[in-house]
């Protein structure tokens, strides 16, 4: 059974295959070249089209390797810029369309490295030297030679939406596995929470109802001790002593499950960077961790969850670490990743949403970066609510 293949890996081995036909015309050119103009067949019409189609797949190589993953602005139009100088050299050094056809493999690329309208300006600007081209290595008339090329950049464009669907794709695909990882964690704080709600209700009831109870046959039992004379007497007086035991054993039972009203964070931090796409996080977490009321709890995964979608969004980070650790009487959060950075810190929506929510229970949040160095955010949440 053949393996299934993601969106991205369809997309760059479909361009790689086009890339490897693309190899038959150059062997078809120079052929030609051979019986028709020896004189011709040197370095200019054999080893430079054949350097610039390597070059072309090299560059195409790249810049599939990590679809999807975020790639920085000049890295990106960089490549870009390799891979239109090569496919027009193939076309002007062997007076063909073969570069057209590179061009046409190039699409399907161009919204992931540059999406939006600066990619369908380049790839309609990257057509027009064809004219030239066409002009001079085919000695077609400015008609004809804009109506070739044209022709190929229609088929480039359908291309070019063909990559715009596939990442599309990709991205609802992405973001549905980080969505299901988060609803995941929220399910697991919901038990824990459900869980702690019902050791409290129990412990009321064995309180309210119990507890009153025995408090009352004690209470009568001490009455008839006092009322009752010889062998009567020294049985009330048993059952007083066993009423009041029982008496210490509920409020014993009751006080241990009111102290188990922590929520478990483990479990919920495990399962939200569970399957993360296009990112690797690292956990790692004392165990066991607690805090106090499902709203701490919640509030320290949310934080989680915005840090992870930061690294994935705006610092197109490939590794966060994160790590979860006990410092007195408070919980640290410390997150790292290796992404692009910036020269300062621009407080968006997310991280407005984060300081807000950390300072409802007591919490603080710092962030700090800088260009090539990702993001550092440490966080502080208290364990326990403030009296």
């Amino acid at each position: 059974m053949l393996p299934r293949l993601t969106h991205t890996q369809l997309l760059r081995y479909a361009g790689l295959f086009t890339w490897v036909m693309v190899g038959s015309g150059l062997y078809m050119n120079a052929r030609y070249l051979l019986e028709s103009r020896p004189e011709r067949l040197g370095t200019a019409a054999f080893v430079m089209p054949v350097g610039a189609y390597l070059v072309f797949g090299l560059s195409f190589w790249l810049a599939t390797e990590s679809l999807g993953r975020g790639r920085g602005r000049i890295g990106a139009v960089g490549l870009l810029l390799a891979m239109t100088a090569s496919a027009l050299a193939v076309s002007l050094l062997t007076d063909s369309g073969l570069g057209a056809i590179l061009m046409m493999v190039m699409a399907a690329v161009v919204p992931w490295l540059l999406p939006g309208w600066p990619g369908v300006v380049w790839l309609v600007l990257q057509h027009l030297p064809l004219v030239g081209i066409f002009m001079h290595g085919l000695e077609f008339r400015l008609d004809e030679a804009l109506m070739q090329s044209l022709l190929y950049a229609g088929v480039s464009g359908f291309v070019y939406v063909a990559g715009l669907v596939a990442k599309q794709q990709a991205e609802a695909r992405e973001e549905q596995r980080r969505l299901n990882a988060e609803l995941r964690a929220t399910r697991s704080l919901l038990a824990d929470s459900a869980r702690v709600g019902e050791r409290l209700r129990i412990s009321r009831e064995l309180h309210d109802l119990l507890g009153h109870h025995l408090t009352a046959l004690s209470l009568n039992l001490e009455v008839a001790g006092h009322l009752s004379e010889g062998k009567v007497q020294d049985h009330v007086r048993q059952a007083h002593t066993l009423a009041k035991l029982l008496l210490t054993d509920v409020r014993e039972a009751v006080s241990a499950m009111r102290g188990e009203d922590r929520m478990d964070l483990e479990a919920a931090m495990r399962t939200l960077v569970e399957g993360v796409p296009t990112l690797e996080v690292r956990l790692d977490i004392d165990a066991p961790l607690a805090v106090s009321g499902a709203e701490r709890a919640q509030v320290l995964v949310r934080c989680a969850q915005e840090i992870i979608t930061n690294a994935i969004r705006h610092a197109h980070a490939e590794h966060l670490w994160l790590r979860v650790t006990r410092e007195g009487d408070s919980l640290r959060l410390s997150a790292r990743d290796d992404g692009v950075g910036g020269e300062a810190v621009r407080p968006g929506n997310g991280l407005a949403g984060m300081r807000e929510r950390l300072a409802a229970v007591g919490g603080r949040v710092e962030v700090s970066t800088a260009p090539g160095r990702g993001f550092s955010i440490d966080i502080h949440l208290p364990i326990e609510a403030p009296p």
